[in-house]
């Protein structure tokens, strides 16, 4: 049986055509309400002028930022998003994995401001990665993280452990994809050990929801 890894990335690979579908036509609901603005205002408000979007997609962010004057970087293990956003004008994106990040295998740039991941980090060994992007932030650089709220996804099963997306409700041929479920407490130990200081913790809610949309995480980069 295959690894979940490497069955989360395959899945992606199945999934872009209709991922970049949605995300043009605005067809999540809790993105277009609630946390597409959220990780917008989370790196504006740190006025950062250069970001890497770390697990870019399509590279709507990537255009956002650019429209604001920030120099926006994009990165992702899918072809398929990744010419999508270079043909909506991001020109600064290439392919790589996490796996050829975390070994350097392929050079993104260093120096940034900021390094954002926005519903990115799905697999389970996320340290490496983060450690890894540490290195590639000028002191004192942030690292802003906006996920899946625990507490809202959890089911009653508030521990970690691989889940499943089966993207019920979505338009067009979707592949189920396995991701990673961590707890609020397993999130900030990660950031921890990549050498990272949390400096701010937001839970995005749209005013008619009890529930949270996202839980949003912006830590800087520690200083030895």
């Amino acid at each position: 049986m295959p690894a979940p890894e490497s069955t989360l990335l395959q899945s992606w690979h199945h999934n872009a055509r209709s991922w970049i579908e949605a995300i043009r036509t605005g067809a999540i609901e809790s993105r277009r309400q609630v946390t597409d603005q959220a990780i917008l205002l989370a790196v504006m408000g740190r006025q950062p002028e250069r970001v890497l979007d770390l697990g870019c997609g399509e590279g709507w962010l990537l255009r956002a930022l650019a429209d604001r004057g920030i120099e926006a970087v994009g990165v992702d293990g899918d072809a398929t998003l990744i010419e999508a956003a270079r043909a909506a004008g991001s020109s600064t994106v290439q392919v790589a994995s996490y796996e050829e990040l975390v070994e350097a295998k392929v050079n993104v740039g260093s120096d940034f401001d900021l390094i954002c991941a926005n519903f990115a980090l799905l697999h389970q060994d996320i340290i490496p990665l983060l450690t890894a992007m540490n290195a590639l932030l000028v002191p004192g650089g942030t690292l802003v993280i906006q996920t899946l709220h625990p507490w809202t996804v959890a089911a009653g099963n508030y521990q970690d452990g691989w889940r499943e997306e089966t993207f019920a409700g979505f338009g067009g041929q979707w592949q189920p994809m396995p991701w990673y479920f961590r707890t609020l407490s397993s999130w900030l130990n990660a950031l921890d050990m990549a050498g990272f200081r949390l400096v701010a913790l937001q839970e995005p809610q749209h005013p008619q929801s009890p529930v949270p949309q996202s839980l949003l995480l912006m830590a800087e980069r520690r200083e030895s």
